[in-house]
């Protein structure tokens, strides 16, 4: 018999199966339970009836039909809506996970699957000693990708063996980051900033660290580039709507791992999802430089991104430099000591901060009063629709965020012919140093779309000048800016690198430094060319970066990459409001581009400085987004959930709002705020 007020009217039963991997005992248990006990309560009751004598703190409840976790112990089932029917698991909190990390090594460590994304990434980085891990998130292949790759998988006669670093026993404990890896909050320089590898003396501080220093000096170094074989085989979007198919599996930052149906020991990728690289420096970065680096490599091997025959020269020769630096370090144990050295990887650095928003705060106090400005003889280049173009000679003033052409000198104190407010447009380079041809396309927005002005400069200073100036107009700032002068120094050692000439006693034999050229060079260059011409084509180009470090030579392939027209942008395909056909939108660090899908063409760009609001009406799934002057855009998004590109542009946002003087804590509410779309 059981008393009435043990089987009261508001008592039932609830069925709890519990994960352990004990065989020979029950794994599935009903509990008497009332709507006023508490989460806590229920999780006590059930581990009293397991009897085994384990440590469950790492163990939450998991419930199936809703999808979510049971986190709020002080919660009654009532106020959670647990009944009757629900099927409730009580299971580990942190799980194996695969992660294919950007220099395609895969790591298997034990991540938080109840934690949000945003947070278990964090873990994620402390364990990978990666700083800034508000840049990175988690990609779930496409099926397109996988497909092809299953199919590759069959067509090839051996089984595909993955090398993986196993990093399972890296603390972790419930409610706790990750171990800390390497990851100084001191900033006590743990890494050689020349050779990238760790400093041994460093190394046993962290001994709890999963990371021992080979495994730092796998994440770390670079390892030899993959066969030509392997690189066809990989998954290369040929068109836009491929491209965007790249950014379609994007996790839900707000979301944990469990709700979003990731599975134990699943794979995903963990890649640099927002374009903003803030305070890279090589005696604390190491393994983030790296990974970036790798980022860049494989966009550029796979064409993720376009580049030009030139560009692509330049980096195969700082792939080349790198192979080249390691063969000579592991056969002569260079020195790399040199403290000129250290000095050119500083400036490299500092350089290297211009293409990141901020500004060097040391160099603010120049005189605003004047707003400096340029004027040169240039020529106009106005692309004709039935002709060729048409170019003439004129005299151009950059003054603010503007561009004025007179006929001549003299005529520069009356109205100009035309007065281009490049505020908002964008500014492509088209540059041939080998043919002196130094070119700036800019497309700047007006009512029906886009207005096409070509520029011509003599020489690379005049064009370094002038590119800087459009560079900074674009964002909204003038010359008075910090950042015009190392805008300027940055152009220039980049034509430098791709302005080289061919010295015969320079360039060795290329089989004599086990170079294949095929390695470092995209599938469709290495079709038009012999493999010996291309690896003295690179070599060539390689004298002009022969002298860098190791980690130098990263940071400019870094830098070269940072330089291309297309660089941070993500592409999805949208319907936009009102039109009868598909869009590509590019969503980067500063701008939307809304894309033609046939040509490639931009149609329009707006910027985030522009804009009021943005929101999703989450029954129709579209994004609405209001700007100033009244102009306002709204879009559905058709190749990917709508939720990505929300997270994309709060992202964005949230990341302009870093500065160098806070600590390294990162505001995860505000985070969630401006990127969850919920509230």
């Amino acid at each position: 018999m059981i008393s009435s007020s043990e089987y009261g009217s508001h008592s039932w039963e609830l069925l709890v199966t519990v994960d352990h991997q004990h065989e020979e005992i029950q794994k599935e248990f009903l509990l008497r339970v009332t709507g006023d006990l508490h989460i806590g309560g229920v999780m006590l009751k059930l581990v009293e009836r397991i009897k085994i004598s384990q440590d469950w703190s790492d163990y939450a409840l998991w419930w199936e039909q809703k999808k979510c976790w049971l986190l709020k112990t002080h919660w009654t089932l009532d106020k959670c809506g647990v009944q009757a029917d629900a099927k409730l698991f009580f299971t580990t909190q942190h799980k194996m996970l695969r992660l294919r990390l950007p220099n395609m090594k895969t790591v298997r460590l034990k991540v938080s699957f109840s934690s949000m994304v945003f947070k278990a990434v964090s873990d994620i980085c402390k364990i990978l000693n990666i700083r800034r891990s508000e840049e990175l998130s988690l990609l779930r292949q496409s099926e397109d990708i996988l497909k092809k790759k299953k199919k590759k998988d069959k067509d090839s006669k051996e089984p595909v063996t993955e090398d993986i670093l196993n990093l399972c026993n890296a603390p972790v404990s419930s409610g706790l980051s990750g171990g800390p890896g390497l990851y100084s909050k001191t900033m006590t320089p743990i890494y050689d900033p020349l050779s990238g590898s760790p400093a041994s003396s460093t190394i046993t501080w962290f001994s709890d660290s999963p990371l021992t220093e080979q495994n730092c000096n796998i994440l770390a170094l670079s390892h030899p580039n993959c066969s030509p074989e392997t690189l066809a085989e990989m998954y290369q979007p040929r068109t836009l709507a491929d491209k965007a198919k790249l950014n379609a599996g994007w996790l839900d930052s707000s979301r944990s791992l469990m709700e979003q149906g990731i599975l134990e020991d699943d794979q995903l990728l963990l890649r640099f999802k927002y374009y903003t690289f803030f305070d890279l420096n090589p005696k604390y970065d190491a393994v983030r430089i790296n990974q970036i680096y790798e980022q860049a490599r494989w966009a550029i091997l796979l064409e993720e991104i376009d580049c030009t025959e030139e560009e692509m020269l330049i980096f195969a020769a700082l792939q080349a430099q790198y192979h080249i630096s390691k063969l000579s370090i592991s056969s002569d144990a260079q020195d790399f000591t040199c403290e000129s050295e250290a000095d050119e990887v500083e400036a490299a650095l500092s350089n290297l901060e211009v293409t990141l928003e901020g500004g060097n705060a040391s160099n603010i106090l120049e005189d605003i009063t004047d707003i400096p400005k340029l004027a040169d003889n240039l020529r106009l280049v106005r692309p004709r629709k039935l002709s060729l173009k048409a170019i003439k000679p004129y005299w151009f003033v950059f003054k603010d965020t503007s561009v004025s052409y007179f006929k001549n000198k003299e005529s520069a104190q009356g109205e100009p012919i035309e007065k281009l407010n490049l505020k908002g447009c964008e500014v492509v380079p088209d540059v041939n140093v080998a043919a002196k041809k130094f070119g700036i396309k800019l497309l700047i927005p007006v009512a029906d779309g886009m207005n096409e002005v070509y520029i011509r400069c003599e020489n690379e200073n005049q064009y370094a000048r002038w590119m800087a100036a459009c560079v900074l107009a674009s964002k909204g700032k003038t010359m008075a800016d910090s950042s015009y002068h190392p805008e300027v120094h940055k152009i220039l050692s980049f034509l430098k690198m791709k302005n080289w000439t061919m010295s015969p006693q320079a360039v060795s034999d290329p089989e004599s430094i086990d170079m294949k050229p095929e390695c470092f060079i995209s599938l469709r260059y290495t079709k038009k060319y012999k493999s010996k011409q291309l690896a003295a084509r690179i070599l060539e180009a390689h004298q002009n970066v022969s002298q860098m470090p190791i980690v130098e030579a990263k940071l400019r392939f870094i830098q070269a990459w940072q330089s291309l027209p297309e660089f941070g942008l993500s592409y999805y395909i949208v319907r936009f409001k009102g039109s009868k056909k598909d869009d590509v939108l590019g969503v980067s660090y500063n701008r939307l581009i809304r894309i033609d899908i046939a040509t490639g063409d931009p149609i329009t760009t707006w910027r985030f400085s522009n804009m009021k609001q943005w929101n999703v009406n989450w029954e129709i799934r579209q994004v609405a987004i209001e700007f100033d002057q009244n102009v306002s855009i709204a879009f559905t998004c058709l190749s990917a959930d709508c939720k990505i590109i929300h997270e994309y542009i709060g992202g964005y946002i949230f990341l302009s709002t870093r500065s160098k003087d806070q600590n390294e804590t990162l505001d995860e509410d505000l985070f969630h705020k401006l990127t969850g779309g919920q509230e």
